[in-house]
Parts: C-alpha cells; structure tokens; sequence
C-alpha cells in the first residue's frame, strides 16, 4: 500500500490494496459492503487479514450464508480472523506494517488515501493492535463451503452436489428475508434429485447448515406453496421415511442454476 487509489470500486480498491502484501494487515471499523467484498476479494489472494469490526456490522454481514461460509472457508485456511470492538469510532482502515490507508466513499466509488509517515503510522498499528489484543474473538457458526459441499457429494452424490453449487451460485444472498437461505436451497436440490428428507436433514444438521427440525419445517412451507412433493417410502422397521420431489413443471423443467430464482418468484 503505498499509492494512493483513487475513484475506484470498492472490490477493485481491495483487490489492489492487498495484493502483493506479505505481511500483517489489519481492517479496521469496515462498513457491511466492505467488509462482504473483502471477504469475495480474498478468495483469490493467499493474504491474510485480521478485521476489526463493529458487532453489529459483523452480524449483518454473516446473517448471509454465502458470504459466512466462504468467511468461515477462510478462517479456516488462516487467511482471515474476525475480532468485535464496540468503541471504534473512526474511518475504516487499512492497517500495514509501513502504511496505512483510510478508505473513503462517495455515493459512487471508493478512495484509498495512504500515509507512510513512519510516527503517524507507527502510533496507529500500536492503537489498533492494542484494541485488537482486546477484543472479543467473533464465533461464526455456519460451517466451511468447502465442506458443505463435500458432506453433501457424500451423502446424495455429485449431482447433487454440483446442482447446490449452481442454486447457490445463481443467487446473490443466502439470507431467508427477501431471498431464499441455505435450508430452501438444500430442499431443492435434494427435491430435484429426489431425494429422502432423512438424508438431507441429516447432512444438513452433521454439517451445521441446520437442525433437521429446521429442514422439516422448511419442508412443509414448501409443500403448501407447492414447490415439492413428497412420497412415503417404506423401510424395514419404523416410520416410512418421505422422498421429495419437485411438485411444479416449471421447475422440474428449469436447468440447476434457474431453480432457484423460479422458486424465488414462486415464494414472494
């Protein structure tokens, strides 16, 4: 970081601010946009990131699961490391070893300013390195991507797992609100592959997606909406256990990654 970057996207500003660096960096009081294209950003850099961040902006940002679990992808490869402050009242930063940029958005880009001063960036890593030796370590639990998507190969197969891939893929939040969540999109793979609702709620609660409460509950919504079907298969002792299928044509017909924007417009 030693140049400034100016009238630049916020992904593209990321992408340059870090590549290259081989030693300690550190992002401080990052927005929720930031801190979600940073985490896109260092999928494709071996650079590793400590993020100081408001609580609250933390939340928001790992209430998606597409955005947590490729963060918890990263944590996992020690390439990034999330700590909470509630006193951070300052403008995000790029903290290096040498520099320090301060990030600053207009409503139609973003600026990195950079300073090299050695006392004035010497006195900010001491601050914020001292604030980060305090703060509170935060517990993401949504597992791995990685590991969602193997777990599921292992327990439906690879077309299944490539078809949540492709669902996954085709959307651009994972939240539940006004799109679909990780629990939907699971139900319509396992439907569009047809199937027990025993071994993707099993999947899903071994893997930490969700409980198989969750998955039953998500699976009823479903079928009074009309999305999927189910049918009783009988087994040698107990319960008949419940294989799902897609109920619509229009899903049945729609390709893996258009499955679950119809489901979208089907549910809103």
């Amino acid at each position: 970081m030693t140049d400034n970057l100016l009238d630049q996207s916020r992904e593209d500003l990321l992408a340059q601010a870090i590549t290259g660096v081989d030693d300690e960096l550190m992002l401080v009081s990052p927005s929720e946009e930031t801190l979600t294209d940073l985490i896109d950003v260092l999928a494709d850099h071996d650079v590793r990131v400590d993020v100081l961040a408001d609580p609250a902006t933390v939340k928001g940002v790992m209430d998606d699961f597409i955005v947590a679990s490729n963060a918890a992808d990263l944590i996992a490869s020690d390439r990034l490391s999330l700590r909470t402050s509630d006193a951070l009242e300052t403008n995000p930063m790029l903290v290096g070893s040498s520099s320090v940029m301060t990030l600053v958005t207009t409503a139609s880009s973003m600026n990195g300013l950079v300073s090299e001063d050695e006392s004035f960036v010497g006195d900010v890593r001491t601050e914020y390195r001292d604030r980060w030796a305090e703060a509170a370590e935060y517990s993401l639990r949504t597992p791995p991507l990685s590991e969602v998507n193997d777990g599921l190969a292992e327990s439906l197969g690879d077309d299944a797992e490539g078809d949540f891939r492709a669902m996954l893929g085709s959307l651009e939040t994972a939240r539940g609100d006004d799109s679909l969540d990780e629990v939907t999109v699971s139900l319509l793979v396992a439907a569009k592959n047809e199937a027990l609702l025993y071994d993707i709620s099993k999947w899903g609660e071994d893997t930490g997606v969700a409980s198989k409460a969750t998955f039953s509950r998500t699976k009823t919504r479903l079928e009074e909406k009309g999305l999927i079907e189910t049918e009783k298969v009988p087994i040698e002792v107990g319960r008949p256990r419940l294989r799902l299928t897609l109920a619509d044509e229009r899903l049945q017909a729609a390709e893996s990654d258009q499955i679950a924007t119809a489901a979208q417009s089907m549910l809103t």
